[in-house]
């Protein structure tokens, strides 16, 4: 009996060794990353959790994201969330909150090139996630707008998500009463978007640490 007793405890140690070695990839974002409006465990950074699991791809996902953040809040918090997590990727998914209040796109872009530096300069690859605003703030803004994202990832040379709610931002039955936010449901929509480029980064994080 306490052998076996003592077996569970070594497996339980092993387990929680292997937790904290394992790298992290943090999510660095808004409300949309945040789970704003969904029940416990049900946003697509828990469901990339599960995904990781799935696939037996060695990496726990720290999700840093803030309700209402801005790219200036970020920037503020990155160099402290980096310290804490020490992550090696990071997934940028910020600009969405500075777009809808009309922020300066010229402020938006360098705060998001302030991030990605600071990223960087930890030694985390990054991911960085593309947002659109509705029509109706203008044909012109918003074409500027959704040209940052592009712009940044081109200019740092780092991978892009073109558009975090591609596929189904048109369909109102996948957003919540606020029209901003996307239900439950949508979730896993949301992840296949970021899926689709983190899977190439995790395969090459895994050949270096190799």
């Amino acid at each position: 009996m306490l052998r076996t007793f003592l077996l569970i405890l070594a497996l339980c140690a092993n387990a929680a060794i292997a937790a904290d070695t394992a790298p992290t990839i943090m999510v660095f974002g808004d409300s949309l990353s945040a789970g704003y409006g969904l029940p416990q465990g049900a946003g697509w950074v828990n469901l990339l959790q599960q995904r990781l699991q799935q696939e037996k791809l060695d990496y726990k996902v720290v999700n840093a994201s803030i309700s209402g953040e801005t790219t200036l809040g970020g920037k503020n918090r990155v160099a402290a969330a980096l310290e804490q997590h020490h992550p090696a990727i990071v997934i940028v998914e910020l600009g969405a909150n500075d777009g809808l209040r009309g922020g300066s796109v010229a402020t938006i872009r360098a705060n998001l090139i302030a991030i990605v530096t600071a990223c960087r300069q930890h030694g985390a690859q990054v991911l960085l996630v593309g947002m659109e605003l509705p029509p109706n703030y203008g044909i012109d803004y918003v074409r500027k707008f959704r040209a940052i994202f592009a712009s940044v990832a081109k200019s740092q040379q780092i991978p892009l998500v073109p558009f975090l709610l591609a596929g189904f931002a048109d369909d109102p039955t996948q957003f919540q009463a606020d029209g901003l936010h996307p239900v439950a449901g949508a979730q896993s929509r949301v992840l296949e978007n970021v899926w689709k480029q983190l899977r190439p980064m995790l395969a090459r994080e895994t050949a270096a640490a190799g």
